[in-house]
């Protein structure tokens, strides 16, 4: 049994996200967060929040073992950007591109 959970509209690079992500495609549960406790990274608290509520997605409506489950399939997909302007050397316009992610976290049963 599959069960998902998404966070939309995350204010990180998702180039960012994806260094972490990879981490912990196809590792237990119990591992993957293990592991993103571990890593020092802005992102990894994002992921580890997506991780957990796809843990109890699984075990409140599918009734899941929580020790049984692993990510099948963790990705980022990059959000809206916001475009900002700041003045720039010589009177040009500089651009700020504040880019956003969309990370899905699939778990299912082995």
């Amino acid at each position: 049994m599959e069960t998902r959970a998404i966070a939309k509209t995350l204010r990180v690079s998702p180039i960012k996200a994806r260094l972490v992500i990879d981490l912990i495609r196809g590792k237990s549960v119990n591992e993957a967060l293990v592991i993103l406790n571990n890593t020092n990274k802005k992102s990894s608290l994002l992921i580890k929040k997506v991780l957990n509520s796809a843990i109890a997605n699984a075990v409140n409506n599918n009734g899941a073992d929580a020790n049984t489950l692993f990510v099948k399939e963790a990705r980022v997909d990059a959000g809206p950007v916001m475009k900002r302007h700041m003045f720039d050397s010589r009177s040009h316009i500089g651009h700020k591109d504040k880019r956003t992610s969309h990370i899905v976290v699939v778990v299912a049963t082995r």
